[in-house]
């Protein structure tokens, strides 16, 4: 009997590893078409769903990419919503980072060859087995980097290091307040003031986050407080840089915050993600609460206000070859061992509803990554089901062994 238990314990735990996920397309596809995540209308979680698309080829200067992970950042949550300018119309693939293997090259398409290990920049469709991007960007990584750190690299390492050397002009002995420090591009500007010597870092974050992201950042404030008298406690004449990515609403606060000579910079709108679905009060809000800035008091005060958008500098303005500098310098710091990318967690594409409500609750410390090759873990509810099916007909003492073996172990994280 003992035996029997075994065979029907073993048999439990196959049943769990070789169970299909219930979206029909993660099975095998035709060789011309791929899985993608596609959003379907703009709104919320719901307007997700993973389908087949047919495989794209290269055209005369792309790179053709078989991804193996893509970056989850909070624009991808305004863009689900439709709360960006000109936003595209819908269906469309989501994302703008991926990494991966490049598979095959379009014509005068010159640096690359199949089988390069790759990261690149993609104006939406990163969430797909297969990307083609132009080769202005395309970058190879290091033989060391993995493809999820890849992927958690390009995005919010050059937008730190073009806001914190490009636009501020970080240099040694400098103050700088980061907002959000516990995100990935916040994680990716601590690190990189750690490679100039003497520079004190200000984050906030909320509370749950501070103990992970203390020894990045010099100090660590509560999101939910006022952060500027217990700044000049510490630093009474204030902070040579701010960082924004909170759609302006700290803009008076930072201002009041800044030495002279000191540069304060917008570079996103995450606030403004309230909930799942867009929402024109949110919206309303967050604008009214955007500080209105006399001019007249930068010029008095010698302070500088200015903006970051890297999509916009890649996509619309022609920064091709400043962020290939960039992403140079940002690989030989890596190389040296200065510089690395904070994963918080991997996600399947059949989950990528799951990795955005992590964004949503802001519960991530450094970045989400869809991992194209992982299968979705499963649910609870999945394994009492398939746990069931093997203890109908089973005896008692064979029903207490199997349970016992396999239910502890079953929980998603």
């Amino acid at each position: 009997m003992a035996k029997e238990g075994t065979e029907i314990a073993e048999e439990t735990e196959q049943m769990i590893d070789q169970k299909e996920p219930d979206n029909p397309v993660s099975a095998a596809v035709d060789p011309k078409e791929m899985r993608a995540v596609v959003l379907t209308g703009f709104g919320g979680l719901n307007k997700l769903k993973v389908t087949k698309k047919p495989m794209p080829e290269p055209q005369r200067g792309e790179v053709k990419i078989r991804v193996k992970a893509c970056g989850l950042n909070f624009l991808d949550l305004m863009v689900r919503q439709g709360n960006i300018d000109n936003p595209p119309k819908t269906p469309l693939v989501p994302g703008f980072e991926c990494s991966g293997i490049v598979e095959s090259v379009g014509e005068n398409t010159k640096g690359f060859e199949i089988g390069d290990r790759v990261m690149a920049f993609v104006n939406y469709n990163a969430w797909a087995e297969v990307v083609c991007t132009p080769l202005d960007f395309v970058y190879k990584i290091p033989d060391d980097m993995t493809f999820s750190e890849a992927a958690a690299f390009s995005m919010n390492f050059v937008t730190a290091y073009m806001m914190l050397f490009e636009v501020a002009n970080l240099r040694e002995g400098m103050s700088v307040l980061v907002h959000s420090a516990g995100g990935a591009v916040g994680l990716a500007v601590a690190q990189l003031c750690s490679t100039v010597p003497n520079v004190t870092v200000f984050g906030t974050a909320s509370p749950f986050k501070h103990e992970a992201i203390k020894h990045s950042v010099t100090h660590v404030f509560d999101r939910n407080i006022d952060y500027v008298p217990e700044v000049k406690k510490i630093s009474p004449d204030g902070v040579d840089i701010v960082l924004d990515c909170l759609c302006g609403e700290n803009t008076g606060k930072s201002l009041t915050l800044l030495k002279p000579m000191g540069t304060y910079i917008l570079y996103g709108s995450s606030n403004m993600v309230t909930g799942e679905t867009k929402s024109f009060f949110s919206f309303a809000k967050s604008w009214w609460q955007v500080e209105k800035v006399n001019p007249i008091k930068l010029y008095e005060e010698n302070k500088v206000i200015a903006g970051f958008s890297l999509l916009n500098l890649l996509f619309k303005q022609g920064g091709c070859n400043q962020v290939k500098t960039a992403v140079q310098k940002l690989l030989s710091l890596y190389d040296q061992k200065k510089i690395k990318p904070v994963v918080d967690s991997l996600w399947a594409l059949e989950e990528v509803k799951e990795a955005m409500q992590r964004i949503h609750d802001r519960g991530n410390i450094g970045k989400l990554i869809l991992d194209v090759e992982k299968s979705p873990t499963p649910l609870v509810s999945d394994v009492f089901t398939s746990t069931w099916e093997v203890l109908k007909g089973a005896t008692e003492e064979e029903s207490d062994k199997i349970v016992f073996l396999f239910l502890p172990s079953q929980k998603k994280i």
